[in-house]
C-alpha cells in the first residue's frame, strides 16, 4: 500500500481484494498519513517561527531572535532573506517540502545575519555548531543545478549594502 500527491491529486494505491470497508479504512488512514507529512515537510508562518526560536536556542545561544520569520513567494533567486535592521526574516517558499535538515539550515543562515550581516568569517563562525551545513549546501547546491541556474553570478551581496542579507542560489554565498 501506498500514497502520494500528484498534480494536486491524492493517489492511494491498495491491493484490489480489499473489501469497501477495508477500502475506505486503509484509504483514511494513507491520507492522514500523507497530511502529517505535509505538516512536517510545510510548516505554517508559526511553526517556522517556532522552528526558528528552537534553532537560535540550539545553535546560536538564542541570541537570534527575529522580530517576524514567514514563507514569501516572490523569492525567486534566494533561499531566504533577512533584513538585520528590522530583524525580519523571509524563507521562500521554493524551500518548502525540502528535506527538514536543508529547511533547518536556510532558517539557520537568516538567523546568524541577525548577529553577522555580512558573509565574513564571524558569519561562518555562527554556523559551525549545526552538523549539516555542508550538506544541506551541497542539496542547494544541486537543486539550483538542476533548475539550471548561474551558480556563478553571486547576486547576495546586492542586498547586503541595503541592510539586507540573504542566502541565495548561488554557490559562492
Amino acid at each position: 500500500m501506498s500514497a502520494y500527491r500528484d498534480n494536486g491529486r491524492t493517489i492511494v494505491l491498495i491491493p484490489a481484494r480489499f473489501t469497501r470497508a477495508e477500502e475506505q479504512q486503509w484509504v483514511a488512514t494513507m491520507v492522514a498519513k500523507l497530511e502529517k507529512g505535509d505538516q512536517r515537510r510545510r510548516p505554517s508562518d508559526t511553526q517556522l517561527a517556532k522552528r526558528a526560536a528552537d534553532l537560535s536556542q540550539r545553535h546560536l545561544g538564542g541570541l537570534a531572535k527575529p522580530s517576524s520569520i514567514r514563507w514569501v513567494t516572490n523569492q525567486n533567486s534566494r533561499w531566504g532573506s533577512c533584513t538585520p535592521a528590522d530583524g525580519t526574516i523571509r524563507i521562500s517558499a521554493r524551500v518548502k517540502g525540502m528535506p527538514s535538515y536543508v529547511l533547518d539550515y536556510v532558517v539557520l543562515h537568516e538567523l546568524a545575519h541577525l548577529l553577522a550581516p555580512g558573509h565574513g568569517p564571524e558569519f561562518w563562525s555562527l554556523l559551525e555548531s549545526y552538523p549539516r551545513t555542508e550538506r544541506a549546501r551541497g542539496y542547494l547546491e544541486g537543486v539550483a543545478a538542476t533548475a539550471g541556474l548561474d551558480l556563478e553570478d553571486d547576486i547576495s551581496d546586492g542586498g547586503e549594502e541595503l541592510g539586507e542579507a540573504a542566502l541565495d542560489i548561488s554557490a559562492g554565498d
